[in-house]
């Protein structure tokens, strides 16, 4: 089922994702009423109208175009949890973060996307990154690369000594322990950040503007389509315990997605101490 999808015209996936931004994200860009924004697990976890309706519209959408498939979303997830069952099951999955960088968007700064990967037992097929404030779209197919805008993206590899530039978790969702491990970038030769968008970052890492990105956290619709595009770009992801990362869950943490494999066996290293 998947093949047949991957092999027709993806295009009608990208339209649909164009469209629940244009229909529910921008026009409340820079317009929310305060009773557009409602906190969820404190007050820097956000959740505004524009994340409600785009994952409806998304899920409607999405799997009008692949019958049999099902959503992942963050939203639908944390109304109710068993929702992420779905990653383990039978079914295609559309793993969808309607707006990642909620706090960006409220804010109303430009660095906020929405990410939609499409996976199966927990392989990743194909993902979409959609900047609509930047006007950036990158997709990635399973073996056959990521592009930006239609333009083939590579990460490339630092240059030899120069120092490593990383994103990281941000400290108000760090617990004690993790902020232990990453405390561990903490060296010469690596300038630690805490992250925006943890979508973006992956974009930077695939466009080979950034080095790095070490995380400690596992939700799979704030990694899935940053890590396929990372791969397909060229780079590589591994987690703590020297494995590679799974969308499914139950990872060692942190774990980290770099340019190249050298760069992310040494956050690896770094990381574990």
């Amino acid at each position: 089922m998947i093949d047949d999808f991957l092999n027709g015209d993806l295009s009608d996936v990208e339209e649909a994702v164009r469209k629940a931004a244009a229909t529910e994200i921008m026009p409340r860009y820079r317009q929310l009423a305060a009773h557009e924004i409602v906190e969820k697990n404190g007050p820097h976890d956000l959740v505004t109208t524009a994340d409600r309706n785009a994952e409806e519209h998304l899920t409607e959408s999405l799997t009008a175009l692949l019958p049999g498939s099902v959503v992942v979303g963050e939203e639908a997830v944390h109304a109710d949890p068993s929702a992420y069952e779905a990653l383990q099951g039978d079914a295609p999955v559309w793993i969808v973060d309607p707006v990642d960088g909620t706090r960006q968007f409220v804010h109303g700064e430009p660095g906020f996307c929405t990410l939609v990967a499409l996976a199966r037992h927990g392989e990743l097929f194909a993902s979409w990154t959609y900047a609509p404030a930047l006007d950036e779209m990158a997709t990635a197919v399973r073996g056959r690369g990521a592009e930006l805008n239609g333009t083939p993206l590579r990460t490339g590899s630092p240059a030899p000594g120069a120092v490593l530039e990383v994103a990281t978790s941000h400290p108000d969702f760090t617990t004690p322990d993790q902020k232990r491990a990453l405390l561990g970038l903490n060296v010469d030769g690596v300038h630690a950040r805490p992250c925006g968008s943890a979508g973006l970052e992956y974009l930077y890492v695939a466009r080979g503007e950034l080095d790095a990105v070490a995380f400690s956290w596992e939700n799979a619709w704030d990694h899935a389509a940053g890590l396929l595009l990372v791969t397909e770009a060229g780079g590589a992801q591994v987690t703590v315990a020297g494995v590679p990362f799974r969308i499914t869950g139950g990872n060692a943490l942190p774990f980290t997605a770099a340019r190249d494999a050298a760069t992310a066996a040494r956050i690896r290293a770094l990381l574990a101490g």
